[in-house]
């Protein structure tokens, strides 16, 4: 692999609140990395799993403002594979999900969780929506999904800032302009508002923002 996760042990840990969660998370770690050592066949059932009962378990031991870090942190020392991955999205919290989403630039090459991907941008949960959009949906979802991506957190209030490589695969994206377009027009058949982030996608599509 050659990404990184976003977020280092060492900044993960200096972030905790309490020694207590210090060293919870530092055991998590621990055991995940011990799984990635095991090879698949080994006969030990509880090395291979019990990382991902620590995954489960780190808004409650770590606070659910750092979960999201050490969620990541614990899949990228496990080497999660794309299936241990769809299992933990499949049976996770809307939390662990995101996680699970987060972590699919670090540790998955080419397009095998794409899934999960399109699954998150079928809820309306905004974070989730947001998480969806990240460097994995910009490398690998093609043009037809990503464009209803991007009119997704239009349509949700997701900010575009959200959405990795907005710049790059929006420049001379005509068709996106013309679903921008339309998405504005009913909108204002409506009587609602035009996000301003819609005018700036269409911008970043060479199209003028005009009369929206």
């Amino acid at each position: 692999m050659t990404h990184t996760a976003p977020w280092t042990r060492d900044d993960v840990a200096a972030s905790l609140p309490a020694d207590t969660a210090r060293a919870w998370f530092d055991e998590a770690l621990a055991e995940a990395a011990a799984a990635a050592r095991t090879p698949p066949t080994a006969p030990s059932p509880y090395l291979a799993h019990s990382w991902e009962l620590r995954f489960a378990a780190a808004g409650r031991h770590c606070g659910h403002d750092h979960a999201d870090a050490v969620r990541t942190l614990l899949l990228a020392e496990a080497r999660a594979g794309a299936e241990t991955l769809t299992r933990l999205y499949q049976h996770g919290s809307a939390a662990e999900r995101r996680a699970v989403l987060r972590a699919l630039p670090v540790l998955v090459d080419g397009p095998h969780a794409v899934h999960l991907v399109e699954d998150a941008l079928r809820s309306n949960d905004t974070r989730l929506i947001a998480a969806a959009v990240g460097p994995y949906a910009a490398a690998h979802l093609d043009p037809h999904a990503w464009r209803h991506a991007v009119l997704k957190c239009l349509f949700t209030g997701v900010p575009v800032d959200a959405v990795a490589n907005l710049a790059q695969r929006a420049a001379g994206d005509g068709e996106l302009a013309r679903m921008l377009t339309d998405f504005a027009a009913e909108r204002s058949a409506a009587g609602r508002d035009v996000p301003d982030d819609l005018r700036r996608v269409l911008t970043l599509t060479g199209e003028e923002p005009k009369e929206l």
